[in-house]
């Protein structure tokens, strides 16, 4: 049962519903296109699949998240109370972006990374056929180390298995410093001049990858100078 304030503000009814563990960033899969309950799994794959079922039903009980059954398939959207979060949701991550910069080794995730990063192709700018993107982690260990993005007509997939075709181009990069240009945190240059991202295959498609990926949608939120507000 959701933690019970005990006040008639309507900031605390809010919060009675909204800030058990996890229940903003389901909201938040949302919003970006999850309507299943695996795609869902994959935009917080640290959550139990019991408390995500949990959280669903909470949402759809106060009117938030509807349930459709279509045959054997079951699918989530936000209702009109829910998309009503959406500025709320955006405005909280901007403000994260600002004033929370750092990121701790736990915050470190290549399997939310990969699936961020593949739904926010741009399907436009990647030539038309197969194309298969290869990403290497060298300080994750295990199989976790490599990925592909694969785009072709029918629509863009992550894998953590070789899907067989040649990479177009292959990005090789810490995990760290991938996570920070998905945030836009770095950017792509300023990643390539370091030496701290290293991209191999077709000289056209290294030049073009940029333009295939597009950053996060909170990437360009401007930062506050904290070296001015660092004490004399």
């Amino acid at each position: 049962m959701p933690s019970q304030y005990g006040q008639f503000c309507p900031v605390a009814k809010a919060m009675e519903l909204l800030d058990e563990r996890w229940t903003l960033l389901v909201v938040r899969e949302l919003m970006l296109g999850s309507r299943h309950f695996n795609a869902l799994r994959r935009g917080v794959p640290r959550m139990s699949p019991a408390l995500l079922s949990k959280r669903l039903h909470t949402l759809v009980r106060a009117g938030v998240v509807e349930r459709w059954v279509d045959g054997n398939r079951v699918s989530y959207r936000l209702t009109e109370s829910g998309r009503e979060l959406e500025p709320i949701v955006e405005a909280v991550g901007r403000w994260g972006i600002r004033w929370i910069p750092e990121l701790g080794d736990a915050d470190l995730d290549p399997h939310l990374l990969l699936w961020d990063i593949h739904r926010n192709v741009d399907t436009e700018a990647v030539p038309d056929g197969r194309t298969v993107i290869a990403f290497v982690f060298p300080d994750v260990a295990g199989p976790a180390r490599c990925w592909w993005i694969v785009v072709t007509g029918d629509g863009v997939d992550v894998c953590d298995a070789d899907p067989g075709d040649p990479p177009r181009v292959t990005v090789e990069a810490g995990l760290r410093t991938l996570t920070r240009l998905w945030r836009g945190d770095v950017d792509w240059a300023g990643a390539l001049r370091s030496g701290d991202l290293v991209l191999h295959g077709e000289p056209q498609a290294r030049r073009a990858l940029p333009r295939w990926l597009k950053l996060s949608a909170l990437a360009g939120t401007p930062r506050p100078d904290r070296r001015a507000a660092l004490p004399v």
